[in-house]
């Protein structure tokens, strides 16, 4: 497989690594759009969110535990965060691979 997220989940690509269970691996940004800008890659290669099976939906559903924890970590817990799911080429998903950004550290402007 040619994915670049799947290369650093397997180690192939280094990555700055914050947190690691046995469905998420948690990374910096490399082109980050503020101070924290996370992503919450799903281990398992599934491109697009209607992609999941029952069994990934099942694990996925932790997502919401697995940002809790890294929020707290980088401690945007209680001042706020946004998390972001680009899901498709016309909503700015520029990898085909589910992730999920993390971004806090400063004031977030509207999206809408």
């Amino acid at each position: 497989m040619d994915c670049i997220f799947c290369k650093i989940i397997n180690g192939e690509i280094p990555s700055d690594k914050v947190y690691e269970d046995e469905d998420f691996l948690v990374i910096r940004d490399i082109k980050p759009v503020a101070p924290v800008h996370l992503l919450v890659l799903y281990k398992r290669h599934v491109g697009k969110m209607h992609q999941l099976s029952d069994e990934d939906r099942r694990r996925v559903s932790r997502v919401f535990e697995v940002i809790t924890k890294v929020a707290e970590r980088e401690g945007i817990l209680e001042s706020g965060y946004r998390v972001v799911v680009n899901n498709g080429p016309e909503a700015g998903q520029e990898i085909d691979h589910l992730h999920f950004h993390v971004i806090g550290g400063r004031k977030l402007g509207k999206i809408a």
